[in-house]
This record gives C-alpha cells, structure tokens and sequence, in this order.
C-alpha cells in the first residue's frame, strides 16, 4: 500500500524500482525483529548492575541480601545472549551503536518497581516463572516512552511492523531454548507471505492499474473519481486485485482487511465508502463469474 502511495506521488518511480523497495522494507522488518531481541537482553543484563549495586551498600537491606539477578542469569536470556550466530547478526546490524543504554538502564530499573517483578524476586522460579516475567517485561517495555524512542530513533516502520514484531518476540520468549542457534531465521518472512502473495500483489497492481480503475470506477455514481482520496483509490485497485488473483483468499477476508486498513491510514470516513464500494464489486464480479476461489478462499464466511 505505501508503495503504490509512493509510486503515485513519485511518477519517476519504476517499477523496479518499487520492487527493490519493497524487498528492502521485508529485509528492514527483519532487522526491526532482530533489534527487539538485543534491545531485550540487553535490558535483562541491567539486573547485574542492580545486583552490584545492591551487594556494595553500606547498609543493605534483606530484600537487598535476598536479590537475584535471575532475571538475566536464566537458561532463556542465557542462551539468547550466547548464540553465536545471533551475535554475529546483532553486529552486522552494528546495534550497539543506535542505543542510547541509558535510556535501557532506566528502563530497568523503572521496571524494578512493577509487581510482576518483585513477585518473580520474591519466588522460587523454574522454566514457566521465567517465560512469565520475560513476557511482562516485554510487555512493559513495549509501552515505555524510552524504548519506543530508541526503536523510533532508528526505524521508521516501527509504527507498521509493531503488531508483527511484538507477537513474534512473544513466541520467541516462549520457544527459547531452541533446537538450532540460527532459529531466528525461520522468522524472515517466508516465501508464500513474501513473494507469492506480497511480491505477487504489488507487481498485478502496477502492471493492471488501468484495468483495476475500470472495474472500481462505475460503481462511484456521482462520486468525481478525481475527488477520492489517492489512498482510498490505491486501497479498492488493492482489494479487487485480491478477489481477481488470489484464490486462496476468501472474497469476505479481503474486504475486512482492506477496511480495516482504511481504518488505520485513510480518512474517518473511508472505511463506510471502502465498505460500500468493494462490497457492490465483489457482488457484481461474483454474478459475472470473474471471482474463482479455491482451497481456503471457498471458505467465505
């Protein structure tokens, strides 16, 4: 979708140009995922400078004796921040040098505060109790003003990818140990998401532009097509190329998502107009016979 934005904004843009954008941004979605990792071990490691802290006071108070830096010295951050190879990812990114550790350092120790912490310092933990207090520390993290500005600080489509990225730092957490010290690949987008849908979308869209306006713009009315938002038009030529080409993609699931989306990057009134127009198309391509769907996408419900 901001890909076809660009185009249409930038009419010196080619289509291969396009292309390699779009597989640079996957490649940078990646590098965002790989960058929570180190973001997130290195948070853990700040309970050893807690720990320090804690040991050398003058005056230390039981909870002071009692403290653990278990929160970085458990098997799961144990293994993320000894694999070889994710090290060796973490430094062809040259991470270290777009973070701002002090803003990690207060992250820590802001959480040092929160019940789900204290509660994992008072128990005893085994394996569950670590993927518990990993997950919540995530989850605070996600939210804090100092992470959001060091993601921010260097990665524009951190807004885009959250939703992604945090839901595979989740089952990361959950799956670590892992049988293979490259594990991390299996998150790169695999080649049905990709190349067979992502690549397979973009390049229909821009080579069947003028076919898409033509099957979109009767059901307009007295709508001036010129007057519609160039998202709201990028959105529907989008949508009908998932009902014309993708056959595993149920008609209904298309049209949610493309309003869904309307939701979040158009007008507040995009998502009625979205709604309206790719419903009457979907209608009208059905009756034609011009909509075949297979597999999953028979399953219209």
């Amino acid at each position: 979708m901001q890909l076809l934005y660009m185009m249409n904004r930038d009419q010196d843009l080619k289509p291969q140009d396009v292309k390699k954008l779009y597989w640079d941004s996957i490649d940078k979605s990646f590098e965002l995922l790989l960058f929570n990792l180190y973001l997130f071990i290195n948070i853990t490691k700040y309970s050893l400078d807690d720990f320090d802290k804690r040991k050398n006071k003058y005056l230390p108070s039981e909870q002071d004796k009692a403290f653990s830096p278990k929160l970085y010295q458990n098997e799961l951050i144990q293994y993320l921040d000894n694999n070889r190879k994710l090290k060796l990812a973490f430094r062809k990114y040259n991470f270290e040098a777009k973070v701002d550790f002090d803003l990690l350092k207060k992250l820590y120790y802001d959480y040092a505060k929160e019940p789900g912490y204290l509660k994992f310092l008072a128990e005893d933990s085994e394996y569950d109790s670590f993927v518990e207090v990993l997950l919540d520390l995530y989850r605070y993290a996600k939210k804090a003003e100092s992470y959001v500005e060091v993601v921010e600080d260097n990665y524009i489509n951190w807004e885009d990818d959250k939703s992604v990225i945090i839901g595979t730092m989740k089952k990361i957490i959950k799956e670590v140990p892992a049988k293979t010290d490259d594990f991390f690949l299996a998150y790169y987008p695999d080649d049905e998401t990709a190349n067979v849908f992502g690549e397979k979308l973009l390049l229909t869209c821009m080579e069947e532009d003028d076919e898409l306006f033509k099957i979109i713009s009767p059901t307009f009315e007295n709508w001036d097509s010129e007057r519609i938002a160039v998202l709201d038009m990028i959105l529907l030529k989008m949508a009908v190329c998932e009902f014309l080409h993708f056959e595993t993609i149920p008609t209904k699931v298309t049209l949610n998502e493309y309003v869904d989306l309307s939701k979040v990057y158009s007008t507040p009134k995009s998502k009625e107009f979205i709604n309206g127009v790719l419903d009457r198309i979907a209608n009208d391509l059905a009756e034609a016979g011009k909509i075949s769907k297979s597999g999953r996408g028979v399953i219209d419900e």
